[in-house]
């Protein structure tokens, strides 16, 4: 008996690092744009949700390992045109206007995905044979404390797949030119421009990686859950910002840790309490954390000029 409840545990656990790894994709594309520009991009939920349906079409009509890339691409260059045409003009402006101006482009995105998609739900492409592994099955061995944990092959490629994509943009930020640009304009916004840097580029390009990494977590929801829906990016949106702020809005490094903490809370939630109490007690998490950190748990106190 002891054995299974601390399956069922691990079960939980491992169910919420999977969930939590999807915020933390979501997240960094917000930490990522207010780490530069201060603009919290509330559309940037919505770019979850259309390359979660870029998905649905390229994997239709191209292999995967072709699919997923173009569907990031495509995510990613909507966004570059987004921060050209929506807020780049109002860059300087104050933070209310393009705070606005974010609410109404994730209308605009939200509708236009209904009107070409259709308001119903899609089925994703599947490409698993068998959809589950049975971890440390064979009971009797030292590892049979742990029959009964279960991986499902799509949690298995959440797994490997964020990781791969969070050492790739870790890759970016320190090591290449870009990056260290990137890094400059967090710092100082005003004396990077006054040292050469191209700001417009460094933006565009933030906007990019950001939707791209949206982008990929809404292609490994929809294989892991089989389906997506136009309104898939609110809540997962709203999830992902409370993640960014709970690592420490503009740290990328929080953006991850608090997509972890938010989803292995989340599962534990629902696993020995009421699943309604779910999303009551994830924010109670953040409010807990908010009142001891107001910065957030890697996050460092920020003077603000008056």
């Amino acid at each position: 008996m002891e054995n299974f409840y601390f399956s069922e545990f691990v079960q939980y656990i491992l169910n919420g690092i999977a969930q939590g790894a999807i915020y933390a994709l979501i997240a960094l594309g917000y930490t990522m744009v207010y780490g530069i520009l201060k603009l919290i991009n509330f559309a940037h939920g919505e770019f979850y949700m259309v390359g979660a349906f870029l998905g649905v079409f390229f994997i239709t009509h191209f292999p995967p390992y072709l699919a997923i890339p173009l569907a990031m691409m495509t995510a990613g260059l909507l966004a570059v045109i987004v921060e050209r045409v929506a807020y780049r003009p109002l860059r300087g402006s104050g933070r209310i206007a393009p705070l606005i101006t974010a609410l109404g482009v994730s209308i605009f995105l939200l509708e236009l995905t209904r009107v070409i998609a259709g308001p119903g739900a899609r089925s994703f492409p599947q490409f698993f044979d068998n959809p589950t592994y049975n971890l440390f099955e064979v009971t009797g061995s030292k590892f049979a404390w742990l029959d009964g944990v279960v991986l499902r092959k799509s949690q298995l490629v959440i797994f490997i797949s964020s990781l791969v994509v969070m050492s790739t943009l870790w890759y970016i930020v320190m090591k290449t030119k870009m990056g260290r640009a990137m890094r400059a304009l967090s710092m100082d916004f005003d004396a990077s421009k006054l040292m050469g840097v191209n700001i417009n580029a460094v933006i565009a390009f933030t906007f990019f990686l950001g939707a791209a990494l949206a982008a990929i977590a809404g292609i490994l929801v929809g294989m892991n859950f089989n389906n997506v829906e136009p309104y898939m990016g609110q809540l997962a949106g709203l999830k992902a910002f409370t993640a960014a702020v709970l690592g420490g809005i503009g740290v990328i490094p929080g953006a991850a840790l608090g997509g972890l903490v938010l989803g292995v809370c989340e599962n534990l939630v629902t696993g020995y309490l009421p699943s309604s109490y779910r999303d009551a007690i994830a924010f109670g998490v953040l409010i807990l954390v908010l009142m001891v950190r107001p910065w957030g748990i890697l996050g460092k106190p920020e003077r603000v000029k008056v």
